[in-house]
C-alpha cells in the first residue's frame, strides 16, 4: 500500500465562488509548493477547466483526478471524482442539460471561464453553475456507476448545501461510502446520530475557492498504486 496526502475538494476560477486567481495553473504550482500527492478539480457543475488541470498536474508530477461539485435537485452538494477524464466530460454534459436555465449575470457572480494550460481563454458558460440541477441525491450513485465515478456526500457537517442539513437524514437506500466532513471533530457526534456513516470513510477536503485554502499534506490515504483508479477505488 501507498499514502499520498490529498485534497480532493478544489474549486477553479470557473466556479461563481472561485477567485480569479484559481486557474489551473496557479492551482496545480500551488499543489507541487505544499508538497500534495493527489488533487481533484471540483467545480460547481462543471469539468470543463479539468483538461487543462490534468495536462499541468502531469507536468508536475501530481496525480490529478478530473472531478465535480455537483448540485442535485434537493441543493445537496456532491463531490463526484472520475479516473478518466473522458468520463468527467460526459458526465459534464449530461449535468448542464439537467441544470437550471438562468443565465449568468458577470456583473453579481464574475466570469466562468474555460482556460487552456497557457491561462488563456477558450470559452465561456453562459449558465450559471451555481444552480441546482434536476437530478435527485437518490440517482446519483447510479449515474456514477454510468460514468465511471465515485459519489462523496460534501461537507455534510456544514449548514447549507449538505445532506444532512438539507435532507436531514442518510437516506435508507444510500450506498455511498465516502463522505466529507469541513471539520474532523465533528465526525463522532454524525456517526452517533447517523450510524450508516460509521461503516463509510471520512475524509476532509479544502472546498477550496482561494489559494492559500487549499490543504497542506496533512491528511493521507492508502492506495494500492499511485493511479487515478486507484484513488477512486480506496473512496468505494
Amino acid at each position: 500500500m501507498i499514502r499520498v496526502s490529498y485534497d480532493l475538494h478544489i474549486h477553479s476560477c470557473l466556479s461563481p465562488c472561485g477567485e480569479e486567481e484559481m486557474t489551473p495553473s496557479n492551482i496545480v504550482a500551488m499543489a507541487a509548493l505544499k508538497g500534495l500527492d493527489v488533487v481533484a478539480l471540483t467545480d460547481h457543475n462543471s469539468s470543463r477547466n479539468c483538461p487543462a488541470f490534468m495536462e499541468l498536474a502531469e507536468e508536475q508530477g501530481i496525480l490529478a483526478l478530473p472531478g465535480m461539485e455537483l448540485t442535485t435537485e434537493e441543493e445537496v452538494h456532491v463531490v463526484c471524482l472520475f479516473a478518466e477524464l473522458e468520463d468527467a466530460l460526459s458526465f459534464d454534459a449530461y449535468v448542464y442539460e439537467r441544470l437550471q436555465a438562468v443565465p449568468l449575470r458577470e456583473d453579481i457572480f464574475g466570469k466562468q471561464e474555460i482556460l487552456d494550460s497557457q491561462e488563456q481563454v477558450i470559452g465561456k458558460i453562459g449558465l450559471l453553475l451555481i444552480n441546482a440541477t434536476t437530478i435527485r441525491f437518490e440517482n446519483v450513485f447510479d449515474l456514477m456507476e454510468k460514468f465511471h465515478g465515485v459519489m462523496i456526500p460534501a461537507h455534510i457537517d456544514k449548514s447549507s448545501n449538505s445532506l444532512l442539513t438539507n435532507l436531514g437524514f442518510v437516506p435508507d437506500n444510500s450506498r455511498f461510502r465516502t463522505y466529507e466532513l469541513a471539520n474532523p471533530g465533528n465526525n463522532e457526534k454524525i456517526v452517533e446520530k447517523n450510524p450508516y456513516c460509521s461503516t463509510c470513510r471520512m475524509i476532509v477536503n479544502s472546498d477550496a475557492h482561494r489559494l492559500e485554502q487549499i490543504s497542506e499534506p496533512e491528511r493521507t490515504i492508502e492506495i494500492t498504486q499511485k493511479t487515478r483508479q486507484a484513488v477512486l477505488d480506496s473512496l468505494k
